[in-house]
Order: structure tokens, then sequence, then C-alpha cells
């Protein structure tokens, strides 16, 4: 008996985001592959966000309210999904081709099987779509959740999770709850699957300092819960003395 093939639910989180979701909306509305379900979360949007989601995505499946930021918005698409993956595509962000999901199912999910984690690689899009290169951190051939020790080696957007072991996003981390949250995701993976190409393009908007500072001490914090105080300490000390050598 032949298993079905499995029907993945791809996620956009947005708020306020008509100058930068159309790009997204489209690239997910053309993909052929049959058995997807697409989730618009929006946090109660007042510009016209939603009304490009009805008129280039009119098969998304939009669920409008005040959330209480970023991952409570992630929470709430775990929460109204039912596909057998979850895929989070933010507003700004895209698929590289209409066939990415169906190309990714056939190579990832082939003769019935199931990967704990579909990974690849991520290019970097500017504001106007153009293209930036690969990202700098690059996903290794075989990931477990030791890997991100040296960093996030695999972005969020091209981190393909089964559902049934994907947990709620941590609220206590306002920057980095997705770094946690693919670092538990790893933890009780059996296996994951490598597609050598890139699997998503990133919106590469840039940070503030302030944000970007409070980034990486809520990213240090992150990494001490999971590999040690003095193991993180001792890496970022390292890194520090060979960046400045």
């Amino acid at each position: 008996m032949n298993t079905p093939p499995p029907r993945i639910s791809i996620i956009t989180i947005c708020y306020n985001a008509s100058h930068s979701i159309s790009c997204t909306l489209r690239s997910i509305q053309a993909q052929t592959y049959n058995d997807l379900e697409y989730l618009v979360i929006d946090g109660a949007s007042r510009d016209n966000t939603l009304d490009l989601v009805r008129t280039l995505a009119p098969r998304a499946l939009v669920h409008s309210e005040r959330d209480q930021g970023i991952y409570d918005a992630m929470n709430r698409g775990l929460s109204h999904a039912t596909g057998d993956y979850i895929w989070f595509i933010n507003a700004g962000d895209a698929l590289p081709s209409p066939t990415t999901v169906e190309e990714i199912v056939g190579e990832a999910c082939l003769n019935g099987a199931r990967p704990d984690i579909i990974y690849g690689d991520t290019r970097l899009i500017d504001s106007e779509g153009r293209d930036l290169g690969l990202r700098r951190l690059r996903p290794p051939l075989s990931l477990t959740w030791e890997s991100f020790r040296d960093g996030m080696l695999v972005c969020h957007q091209a981190f393909i999770v089964r559902r049934a072991i994907a947990p709620k996003y941590n609220l206590r981390y306002r920057f980095s709850s997705d770094v946690d949250w693919c670092i538990r995701c790893l933890k009780v993976a059996k296996e994951c699957t490598f597609i050598p190409r890139p699997i998503a393009l990133y919106l590469n908007e840039g940070a503030t300092t302030a944000n970007h500072r409070a980034s990486l001490i809520e990213r240090f914090e992150v990494m001490s819960e999971h590999y040690g105080l003095f193991a993180t300490l001792w890496r970022h000390l390292r890194f520090l003395f060979v960046r400045h050598r």
C-alpha cells in the first residue's frame, strides 16, 4: 500500500506588512504541490495587508487578531496547522520557484520516508527582491542539536519540522526564541534530511543597534541553557579572540 504524500502547512506571520508581503503571497500561491495548507497569521493589521492576502493568495486560511509578538503568533500558527509538516515563511520571505515544495517532498519523502526535519540552504534578498547571495552560515550535511553550538547554521525559513515533534515557542525570549525552538526540535528528531540547495529566500532587513545587542544577549542565554554556561562563554571568547587577531 502506497503512503500518501504528506500535507505541508506553510505559515506566514505578518503585521502591517503591505510593503513586503506581496512576494511572499505570490510565491506560495504559485506552488504546484497539491496537498499544501497555507495559513496567514495576522496581528490585526491596520494597513491593506489582508486585502493583499485575499487578492494574491485566495486559498490562504487567514487568522487575524492581536497577539503578544511574533512568537505568540507562531504559536497560534502551530495551533491552527493540520499538516504533517510545519514551515514558517514570513512576510517578505519567499520560495525560490513554483516547484519548490513539490521537489522537496519528492526528495525527502521518497518511498514513504518521513524525516522529522527537512532543511536546506538559504539565499538572502533585499526589500526589492534582489538577490544578495547565500547566507553566510551554511547548513552542514549532517545536522544534530549540537550543530548549533557555533551559531544558527540553518535559517529558520529553511527548517521544516514534522508537526508531531514541534513544540511551542518559548515566549520568555523576545528575539531568539526561533534558535531555542530549532534546538529543541533537533533534540527530539531521529532523522534529518538535507536538501543540498536553497529552499528559502530570506528578507535581509537588518536590525536596529538596540535590538541587535538585545538579541545577542538573549542568544547567549539560549546557548547557555542548552550547551552550558562555561562552554558557551568559552566559545564566545574564542570567537572574539580569533576575530581580533
